[in-house]
């Protein structure tokens, strides 16, 4: 499994691991209006390339509404591409945030331990 760091605004870090199986990327800090394009620049080739995808929330302590939006738009990017689209380990702020938003029935199989 190669891990490949990705160059990190300062409220976003995040670290790609790609292996046979597809590729995860573990988010760590906050997606919001400033972070939005180095999520979607780093995750969109990996769902282009991929099988399967993982986007591991554990470390993001802060999700705004156009974090929520780039997730989505990642989700839709990787239906189109039938690429297996996930997002795993949501602190119980963001999961309830997918649910007042209406879309934990679109990520209805959150996965809890990555790939």
């Amino acid at each position: 499994m190669a891990a490949i760091p990705s160059p990190s605004s300062s409220e976003l870090t995040l670290k790609i691991e790609q292996n046979a199986d597809g590729a995860t990327a573990h988010c760590a800090g906050k997606i919001t209006a400033t972070s939005t394009g180095q999520l979607q620049e780093d995750v969109r080739p990996l769902i282009l390339n991929s099988k399967r995808v993982v986007l591991d929330l554990a470390q993001v302590n802060y999700l705004d509404s156009s974090g929520l939006g780039a997730v989505v738009r990642l989700w839709m990017t990787a239906k189109k591409a039938n690429c297996d689209f996930k997002v795993s380990n949501l602190t119980p702020r963001i999961k309830d945030l997918f649910s007042l938003t209406n879309l934990s029935s679109i990520f209805e199989n959150v996965e809890h331990a990555g790939m």
